[in-house]
């Protein structure tokens, strides 16, 4: 069975929206896109690189798709690790709107996308990769169909624009596989899903003070 998981770059305080360029994502108003630019590293570029050699597909949103539709078949090395799988790896689109794809091989999903996202685990027996495509992240966190949430956090804070988990997230535990720091100041966190939250209650012991 395939493993669904998330690449996204992150603020400190949740931001996802538009880490590449001023007009990758505008909506809301959102006026800090490029917000990643000075925090991507050579070794940062290595860890990507090694996570795209174990996709077998892709899932995006449509705007993640139409950006990368839209710059990655003209990538002048077609060797790379990154646009030789983006490329040539199947593709599935999310969108209720885009009627065609002309970057192939891609197909478009609609309707029923919990069940779709289903059907792909059981097709895959590696990595379907989402990354980005905040809107559906989302969803698919809702329904419980990501297993894994790669997140480069990085030393800023916006303020405003997508969360990965919006307000009204589903309640989940994660269970943190690696933690790596990044030179230029950014940190890879993995985590894996673990199940619903747990919870306790911190009890003071008699005689026990902060201000002893």
């Amino acid at each position: 069975m395939g493993t669904v998981t998330i690449a996204t770059f992150i603020t400190l305080d949740g931001i996802m929206q538009a880490p590449g360029g001023p007009d990758e994502d505008r909506d809301g108003g959102f006026e800090h896109g490029g917000w990643s630019f000075p925090y991507f590293s050579e070794d940062m570029g290595e860890v990507i690189g090694d996570a795209f050699a174990n996709a077998d597909c892709f899932l995006l949103g449509r705007k993640t798709y139409e950006i990368f539709a839209a710059s990655w078949p003209n990538f002048p090395d077609q060797d790379d690790p990154v646009a030789s799988k983006l490329n040539n790896l199947p593709k599935y689109v999310v969108s209720t709107t885009l009627e065609k794809a002309d970057w192939q091989p891609t197909t478009i999903i609609k309707g029923d996308i919990p069940g779709a996202v289903a059907k792909l685990k059981d097709q895959y027996a590696g990595e379907i990769q989402i990354h980005g495509s905040a809107g559906l992240a989302q969803a698919l966190h809702r329904h419980g169909l990501i297993d894994e949430y790669r997140l480069f956090i990085e030393p800023v804070v916006l303020g405003t624009g997508k969360r990965l988990f919006e307000p009204g997230a589903e309640p989940t535990a994660l269970r943190l596989v690696e933690a790596k720091p990044m030179s230029k100041g950014a940190v890879l966190a993995i985590y894996q899903r673990a199940g619903k939250p747990t919870y306790g209650e911190f009890e003071m012991e008699e005689g026990f003070g902060l201000l002893e």
